[in-house]
């Protein structure tokens, strides 16, 4: 059995945070007694399970078990919307805790705050500029910025997409405090623009070391739309959720039309969404299990260049994982790897894995805020249901 969680998502933003080898050593003996647990709860009456590998609609009830004494983690109206992967079928389940217990529901086109995942999007984006001829990887973002940066160090594309750009977790100027509820909402272009000019101070020298960076990845999302000529919402909207059929998806409130699963807080209270403005590419995205599986699928597909591209490794900080673009590359026991990425928000958490060469999935999506005590619980849940589909 392999389980791998990074604390992604437990830093105060709520979006995905680094490894390091002491937490994924811990984690990986928590959750091998954690899932031991899990496979002896009680399945509740009326969802439907069998007792082997997902067919058709259903989930197994090993998977049942492992869904049921998740949710009951955390409080009254917590929901998940879960996407399967396997045996060349995609099929979901959602769940909602009532009154304590498990109640089916059908939520496969309904939408969650994703996070962190939208990196991958955003990463997809520059791939899509590589490819086009207008940007190479290595070059530095110095000589497309438009302005000069308070480093002289260079900083490249690559290197804002697979975290070893040296820039910091958050700029010292925005204030996750000013608006708790909405934190990122102000922070706009020209803020962004007085940090790197006037305030910016790299943590290391570019390309040395892996730091989890919500900035880097907010300002490769900024410099890939600018290099389009289009706003990120329509540049990732055009590029990744229309190519790939993502419905749903978007990174606009405005633009949704019911069906938004309401994000709690940590006591299970319904708490406001997040508006992104000039680090919408670090987490801004809203989107569905059905669309994300849809982009999941599409990861296995061999002649698609511009994915394939963001799950090469550029990185290695350890023997635990490698850095794609986007991506997070999971080392597993039995010698293959996963591609990984989790988010999490003020009312949302998530987790997405893919076996590419065996083409399975899972997709987790929840209101758990990224805030709640056992938030990583819900990337536990991802990669314990990757397990039940080895064969």
């Amino acid at each position: 059995m392999y389980c791998q969680v990074g604390a992604f998502g437990r830093d105060f933003i709520g979006m995905s945070s680094g490894m390091d080898v002491a937490s994924l050593q811990k984690i990986r003996k928590y959750c091998a007694v954690l899932l031991g647990i899990w496979l002896v709860g009680c399945v509740d009456g009326g969802s439907k399970a069998s007792q082997d590998k997902p067919k058709g609609p259903t989930v197994s009830v090993r998977q049942m078990e492992l869904i049921q004494e998740t949710l009951r983690t955390f409080p009254e109206g917590t929901e998940f919307s879960l996407g399967f992967i396997h045996d060349g079928k995609t099929h979901y389940f959602g769940a909602r805790l009532v009154h304590g217990h498990s109640k089916e529901v059908a939520n496969s086109d309904h939408l969650f705050e994703i996070g962190s995942i939208t990196k991958v999007f955003t990463s997809t984006l520059l791939t899509s500029l590589v490819l086009e001829g207008q940007v190479r990887l290595e070059d530095p973002i110095q000589k497309h910025i438009g302005f000069r940066l308070g480093t002289a160090q260079e900083i490249t594309f690559e290197q804002l997409a697979n975290h070893t750009s040296g820039l910091p977790r958050m700029p010292s100027n925005l204030d996750l405090f000013e608006d708790p509820d909405n934190p990122y909402r102000a922070y706009d272009d020209q803020k962004m623009k007085e940090y790197l000019v006037n305030h910016l101070a790299l943590n290391h020298p570019p390309g040395t070391q892996y730091e989890y960076s919500n900035l880097g990845a907010g300002l490769l999302g900024s410099l890939v739309a600018e290099l389009s000529g289009s706003p990120y919402d329509e540049f990732v909207r055009d590029k990744v959720f229309s190519e790939y059929e993502m419905l749903h998806s978007t990174t606009d409130r405005t633009k949704i039309r019911g069906k938004l699963v309401p994000g709690l807080d940590p006591d299970g209270k319904e708490t406001p969404n997040w508006d992104f403005d000039a680090l919408a590419g670090a987490g801004a995205v809203f989107s569905s299990v059905k669309d994300l599986a849809k982009f999941g699928n599409a990861q296995f597909d061999s002649t698609d260049t511009k994915l394939v591209m963001t799950q090469q490794p550029t990185f290695i900080p350890n023997d635990e994982f490698k850095v794609g673009l986007g991506w997070h590359i999971l080392n597993r026991e039995d010698g293959k790897e996963l591609l990984w990425h989790n988010g999490g928000t003020g009312g949302y958490s998530s987790s997405m894995a893919l076996d590419v060469q065996s083409k399975q999935g899972i997709i987790v999506l929840s209101n758990v805020s990224a805030f709640h005590p056992f938030r990583s619980s819900v990337d536990q849940l991802c990669l314990s249901l990757m397990e039940t589909l080895k064969k």
